[in-house]
């Protein structure tokens, strides 16, 4: 377990904050694709500079990228070794939308670019609720298929917090 995707159902699913906990236990520097996506003042990189942040930290032996961003997830499946997913009730991402925007109301977090001060508007909420399960059915789809590969890639889903507490835990 030396390159390692995490993904999640959807934003609140709690990527960030298990990359970053999995990184200090491992010793594996994470990468947010948050940070590689959002330039300052929410402006988008061009697909060309996403895409190459992201190579550019795959390039290291070892890494965690955590994010979803479907546009570049074949690239970074291709070189994992390990895909963990994330898997929470919608219930307990929008609550945790809500509570992460009131703590950095007005700043950027850690895992969002310089310049990107931490948001909620009512497209994003219409967003998380919108795409939840037809999200859900795709990433579990993936996840089989990675499997039917002949277990070339490890992969772990965690649903719920207790199964997340209790893998990190074990680690």
């Amino acid at each position: 377990m030396k390159r390692i995707m995490v993904m999640g159902v959807s934003a609140g699913a709690g990527k960030s904050t298990f990359a970053r906990k999995l990184g200090e236990k491992l010793g594996i520097n994470v990468y947010h694709l948050d940070r590689f996506y959002w330039e300052p003042g929410w402006k988008e990189a061009s697909v060309e500079d996403f895409t190459r942040r992201q190579q550019e930290a795959m390039n290291q032996e070892e890494w965690i990228l955590e994010g979803n961003y479907q546009s570049t997830y074949r690239i970074r499946a291709d070189k994992a070794d390990t895909i963990i997913y994330i898997d929470m009730p919608l219930s307990i991402c929008l609550y945790r939308v809500f509570k992460r925007w009131l703590i950095h109301r007005g700043k950027s977090r850690p895992d969002l670019g310089e310049g990107c001060p931490d948001k909620l508007d009512f497209e994003f909420i219409k967003f998380i609720v919108t795409t939840y399960h037809a999200r859900k059915k795709k990433m579990y789809k993936r996840l089989q298929d990675f499997q039917e590969i002949g277990g070339q890639k490890k992969v772990i889903a965690l649903k719920g917090r207790k199964a997340v507490k209790t893998y990190l835990e074990n680690l």
